[in-house]
């Protein structure tokens, strides 16, 4: 990733890759309960990246260093995929879903002081910006029905889980393989997953077409794919700039959605759309 144009490409490959997990789960939570979902996809990537870790030659960290990339794993995969998971499938629409953790711009800036990376106060009328053009693209999927506190609450977990994990992910442990990394968040989410399912979940599968397909891209595109290039979009930028570019999330995701499922697109969503572009624009520091 060291040319110019290949840097480039990071954030707006992330962007994509990470806007079709909602677009997996509506293909995936038919058949299996989030947390057996999970823990089957963490098991699939364990079953990829544990053999090439023998085979490549993967700089594994110190005990302590392992145990922060642990403690960021379980914050980014268990406590964010297993709450945005659950909270759709309690009932919560994947649009107040999105809106829910689209908080995760500003939560992370406030606690960006804590990093010595105070929002400027350019970054901080992106970020308002951002949540209004994000609140604009779901507002149309903001109905009640099927809405719980038990639902809302695991959203709202969710999205202190991802805010913690990103900035635990770039203060602790920013300079370790990703490889390993892999190998070692995805341990440590299957560790706290598996249990949960066997304990709270019946953990049974219906193996459809639907189902395998929905896994392999868990696995390959978002869990191994996406994660790799937040991992190097976390560790050559500040906290508040990756963050903002979550805001772009439920605006691909829509457009996913009208491609593939024919869901509508309304002046009003185009225009929070436009709005969430230059948002992000604006909190990157860009013309």
């Amino acid at each position: 990733m060291g040319s110019p144009l290949l840097s480039r490409l990071i954030a707006p490959f992330f962007v994509i890759i990470w806007s079709t997990g909602f677009v997996v789960a509506r293909f995936g939570l038919p058949y299996a309960e989030p947390m057996t979902f999970l823990a089957a996809r963490f098991a699939g990537v364990l079953a990829v990246m544990v053999p090439l870790s023998f085979l490549l030659s993967i700089q594994w960290p110190g005990r302590r260093e392992s145990l922060h990339v642990a403690v960021a794993g379980v914050l980014l995969q268990a406590g964010y995929l297993g709450g945005v998971w659950t909270a759709i499938h309690q009932g919560m629409g994947a649009g107040l879903a999105a809106l829910v953790v689209g908080l995760q711009p500003l939560l992370t800036g406030v606690a960006g002081r804590w990093m010595g990376e105070a929002p400027s106060m350019r970054q901080w009328i992106g970020l308002a910006l951002g949540f209004l053009g994000v609140a604009l693209v779901v507002e149309n999927r903001l109905g009640g029905d099927g809405l719980t506190w038990r639902a809302l609450a695991f959203a709202v977990g969710a999205l202190v889980s991802i805010t913690a994990g990103t900035i635990y992910q770039r203060r602790f442990c920013p300079g370790v393989d990703l490889r390993a990394g892999l190998v070692l968040q995805f341990a440590a989410s299957l560790a706290v997953v598996a249990p949960a399912a066997w304990v709270f979940e019946t953990m049974q599968v219906e193996w459809t077409w639907s189902f395998v397909g929905a896994w392999a891209w868990s696995v390959f595109a978002l869990s191994i794919g996406a994660i790799c290039l937040l991992f190097l979009l976390i560790r050559r930028g500040a906290a508040t700039r990756v963050a903002s570019l979550m805001y772009l999330t439920p605006t691909v995701t829509a457009l996913m959605a009208w491609a593939a499922f024919d869901e509508p697109l309304t002046l009003t969503m185009l225009a929070g759309m436009a709005i969430s572009a230059f948002a992000v624009a604006w909190t990157q520091g860009k013309r």
